[in-house]
């Protein structure tokens, strides 16, 4: 028996290590929701991917709206099998340097509007017994490392890890939902200083979006290792 098409819904996929994960999940014979801020980014994003791909419009500063626009997306393109949770800003400034309107909206776009996306896709996956989500995050936001990063960035990051641990037990065994540190890439995030290319961070995202049955669920991963949280 031939193994059903999933679809995945790829936020921040119009560059970087988004559009580097669309591609793989592309290259895999995945259909691809390729979503960006504008839908002109994400309709050129999406022509350029192989098979089915088609280019959605989304926006992550407002949770509230952002889970509106996601039961949106449900009801015009169907079921959506694997989600990944790519799109974020890094906001600079260190301790006390850093402005409270950072932290917020880093919370907002970072945190709380992937939890929103979960809320709905996740429940769908749920109830149709199969789903990856893979969450964006980073070692800047791990309390083992000591959330060595831009306050506001890391503070987002480790709350995000939070989501991922609170959630998988409710999401239960059939739908994973794991974090992944992509590590320093060459992004517009990460500078052309970077070590390593999109296609290397987005290698442990794709491993996570298409895990076998029996794979990890609730982790934190880098270079498909689990890290401490």
């Amino acid at each position: 028996m031939s193994q059903p098409v999933r679809t995945a819904l790829v936020t921040g996929a119009n560059r970087g290590i988004g559009l580097a994960i669309a591609r793989g999940l592309a290259g895999r014979g995945i259909r691809v929701l390729a979503a960006a801020r504008t839908l002109s980014a994400a309709e050129e994003t999406a022509h350029t991917l192989v098979g089915d791909a088609v280019g959605v419009e989304l926006h992550l500063d407002d949770p509230v709206a952002a889970e509106a626009r996601a039961v949106e997306i449900l009801e015009r393109h169907g079921p959506v099998d694997i989600l990944v949770n790519n799109a974020g800003i890094l906001a600079q400034g260190h301790g006390l340097d850093a402005a409270t309107t950072d932290v917020v909206h880093s919370l907002m776009v970072n945190t709380a509007s992937p939890y929103a996306l979960i809320r709905v896709f996740g429940a769908a996956m749920r109830e149709a017994g199969w789903g990856r989500i893979v969450n964006l995050s980073s070692g800047w936001g791990s309390f083992d490392d000591g959330l060595a990063g831009p306050t506001a960035y890391s503070v987002s990051k480790a709350a995000l890890n939070a989501v991922t641990l609170a959630l998988a037990g409710d999401l239960g065994p059939r739908v994973k939902i794991n974090a992944a540190c992509p590590g320093w890439v060459r992004t517009r995030m990460g500078g052309e200083a970077a070590p390593r290319s999109p296609e290397d961070g987005a290698d442990t995202p794709i491993w996570l979006a298409t895990l076998a049955d029996d794979g990890p669920t609730g982790g934190f991963f880098r270079d498909r290792s689990l890290l401490p949280w």
